[in-house]
């Protein structure tokens, strides 16, 4: 049997090209998209990350707007840096970057962010629009799952996908976005009974259960096709790839899978944002 490996590396450097002339046409209208990235303190890995993202948005020619807050933040200061942001046209998009410190209520402050502006896909609102099938802007990292798919003619209707995993911002999304492109699927957790058998029932397996080497493989069905969303410490994924990949047709590696991707759905959804400007 012929192996996929999924390039997410090439799916990213398409999506940007594309981007990149959608950005042209935009800024000849007089419109730059903008991207406003809020960090609330200062962990090391949460700074690396709005940098990297940063950078991203600067080579397809979206601005990057970086607002950084003391660590001391409370609810009320960032709400007001939300809302000046939400007022402020000029900005397309925003992605407050978690987590924040412990004072702060993230679920609050991620509700504050306009609809229109939600392109991390965080809001509440815009979790309910994206499983009733019009939402925009899905979160990032389901999305990227679904492009990857998309960009690789991986056959999804009437397919058994068991997604491992729940978070509001990856497992319930993709789990939705998965069903409204008529797959049957499976939401697994760390407390489902009898795990490696249902995973070896499914067509197409998404690990997003943030366990580096989580899932084994003896748990994988012959020429089931895996999407590995886990990132863990040490460039791990969540499944055991060496072992998963003798199963599977096609599966991606980490790192160059599913990361690149998420990002470059980021620029995508503010490229969006900034074209539905012009539509309004």
């Amino acid at each position: 049997m012929e192996k996929v490996i999924l390039d997410g590396q090439l799916v990213a450097t398409n999506i940007k090209d594309a981007l990149k002339d959608k950005v042209n046409v935009l800024k000849e209208k007089g419109v730059t998209p903008c991207l406003a990235t809020i960090l609330v303190g200062d962990d090391p890995s949460s700074a690396t990350y709005v940098k990297m993202k940063g950078n991203a948005c600067e080579k397809v020619g979206i601005k990057s707007l970086r607002i950084h807050l003391p660590k001391e933040t409370q609810t009320d200061d960032l709400l007001k840096t939300i809302d000046e942001l939400n007022q402020d046209d000029s900005v397309h998009g925003i992605l407050l970057q978690h987590p924040v410190p412990a004072q702060i209520d993230e679920r609050k402050a991620f509700e504050s962010i306009d609809i229109r502006k939600d392109v991390d896909g965080v809001t509440s609102r815009g979790y309910g629009e994206t499983a009733l099938g019009f939402g925009k802007y899905p979160s990032c990292t389901p999305a990227a799952i679904m492009e990857i798919i998309n960009f690789y003619n991986i056959p999804v209707e009437g397919k058994h996908a068991v997604v491992v995993g729940r978070s509001p911002i990856l497992g319930k999304p993709v789990s939705a976005l998965l069903l409204n492109a008529d797959a049957t699927v499976t939401t697994c957790h760390s407390r489902t009974t009898n795990l490696p058998e249902i995973v070896k029932q499914a067509d197409i397996v998404v690990a997003a259960v943030g366990k580096p080497n989580f899932i084994q493989g003896d748990w994988i069905k012959e020429g089931a096709v895996i999407l590995d969303a886990g990132y863990n410490k040490g460039n791990i994924g969540d499944v055991d790839y060496d072992a998963c990949y003798e199963k599977a047709s096609a599966i991606t590696p980490v790192p160059g899978g599913v990361g690149p991707v998420t990002i470059s759905m980021l620029l995508k959804h503010t490229v969006k944002s900034a074209e539905e400007t012009l539509q309004n």
